[in-house]
């Protein structure tokens, strides 16, 4: 047997590599020290589990309907350069629109593109009968105009839910097209039956494509809203006050245990690239996991949390405009 007791902590590397994978900078103490911090007592919000549910569900929907309908829906995803992290995302895309029987009609466009040429490409897709979905997939090169890119394409073919007039109906309580992340973590915690109504919810970021559009749609199941940022004074005491937090800044690791409320739902919407300790890449929040597991009623990972919901609802706003254009 292997003897410890002459062996200070961190002195063998692989043998505190295998005990404690997880970085200890994402910890508020040393892991090293108390690896009793490693037990998680917060119950998984799986959104993996429940993306593939609902993506099964849409496969048979589009299987009972493309031969009444005569032809399956159709997503055209429009990605610009060759942004590493972009082509990844829009590759998993494209095989969950295989997987569910939407056809793609991704088109790849070289960096130095204009304005007017992606503007012209749009408006094809607008009047092509056979895509009921477009989506931009951001970033963009900086000589382009994301946000008028996104102006330019049809309300009723916006799978982002990012139009103008899609979140006017949004803010009106109307039907129509919805953000996609914020929209995936709406459908989890359905799924999980936690109740929103008369709760607190903090929403930890304010960007259109999340922050705002999610802070909406709690405010429409009736949940008191409050929406903080990393500018905010006193950002401990406004999460520690919430119900219900969902982490949205794009800032690793931001919100630490002590931030939050005993019994808190945590939602965490960040996914993050850094580099660990062993030199090692890999997706993390903007929650601190592993300590916030100790404190939370329930959690999200990264990944396998709100990153498959967003994709799931991508789909789903994809296959409700298909039904919508054809009339079922």
């Amino acid at each position: 047997m292997r003897k410890w007791r002459n062996k200070r902590p961190g002195t063998d590397k692989d043998e505190n590599k295998k005990l404690f994978p997880v970085p200890c900078s994402l910890f508020p103490v040393p892991c090293s020290l108390f690896p009793s911090l490693m037990k998680q007592t917060a119950k998984i919000l799986d959104g993996k589990a429940l993306a593939d549910k609902i993506q099964q569900e849409l496969s048979e929907t589009i299987t009972k309907l493309q031969g009444k309908i005569g032809r399956s829906p159709g997503l055209a995803v429009l990605m610009v350069g060759d942004n590493p992290a972009s082509a990844a995302y829009v590759r998993n895309k494209e095989k969950s629109c295989a997987k569910v029987g939407i056809i793609s009609f991704g088109k790849h466009f070289p960096t130095q593109t204009s304005q007017t040429e992606l503007e012209a490409v749009i408006a094809e897709l607008n009047e092509d009968e056979r895509v009921d979905g477009i989506l931009v997939q951001l970033p963009l090169p900086n000589h382009l105009d994301a946000v008028s890119l996104l102006h330019q394409i049809a309300p009723d073919k916006d799978a982002d839910g990012l139009h103008p007039v899609n979140l006017g109906r949004l803010v009106r309580g109307e039907t129509g097209l919805r953000s996609c992340t914020p929209a995936g973590v709406m459908r989890l915690l359905a799924e999980y039956k936690i109740p929103l109504q008369g709760k607190k919810a903090v929403v930890v970021g304010r960007s259109i494509l999340v922050g705002k559009p999610m802070a909406l749609m709690l405010l429409e199941a009736n949940a008191t809203v409050t929406i903080a940022h990393s500018k905010s004074q006193d950002l401990s005491a406004i999460t520690q006050d919430a119900d219900i937090l969902i982490a949205a800044a794009g800032i690793p690791g931001m919100i630490t245990a002590d931030m939050v409320k005993p019994g808190a739902v945590v939602v965490d919407v960040g996914i993050n690239r850094v580099t660990d300790s062993y030199g090692k890449s890999r997706l993390v929040g903007d929650i601190q996991f592993e300590a916030i597991a100790n404190v939370a009623e329930y959690i999200t990972p990264v990944p396998g949390g709100i990153g498959p919901m967003t994709v799931a609802m991508l789909l789903q706003n994809t296959v409700s405009s298909y039904l919508q254009t054809t009339g079922n």
